[in-house]
């Protein structure tokens, strides 16, 4: 925007004044589009997220097994749901919706850990 306003108010510095109002309308348009460019490469990038958008993990693939001739079945997880989706090169088919992922609870969580340290063995 300075840059803009810069080159709107610079003074004439001689010379004809079509030419250089030229000069100025070709800078500023070449700067104006490098500027969208740049906001749409942004965009496609994830790095900027439009209003209305979803973020880049509300559709996330937890794992897929291939079943050869570009076959395929594929769990995935959206809006807390999980699927389990059979693919083929002409279409998707709903296999059947999976439950939750069972969380461990902490309990069982510290007696893995015990039972995987080594054993103190008393000499």
């Amino acid at each position: 925007m300075r840059i803009l306003f810069a080159l709107s108010q610079a003074p004439d510095l001689g010379g004809a004044d079509g030419a250089t109002a030229a000069l100025r309308g070709v800078a500023a348009t070449v700067f104006v589009l490098g500027l969208l460019l740049m906001l749409a490469w942004l965009v496609k990038r994830g790095t900027i997220a439009l209003p209305g958008r979803r973020g880049p993990g509300a559709v996330q693939i937890e794992t897929s097994v291939p079943l050869g001739e570009r076959r395929s079945l594929i769990i995935v997880s959206v809006e807390g749901r999980r699927l389990l989706l059979g693919l083929t090169p002409m279409q998707v088919s709903l296999v059947t919706e999976l439950s939750e992922v069972p969380v461990a609870p902490a309990s069982f969580a510290a007696s893995v850990d015990r039972a995987l340290q080594p054993a103190e063995t008393a000499r």
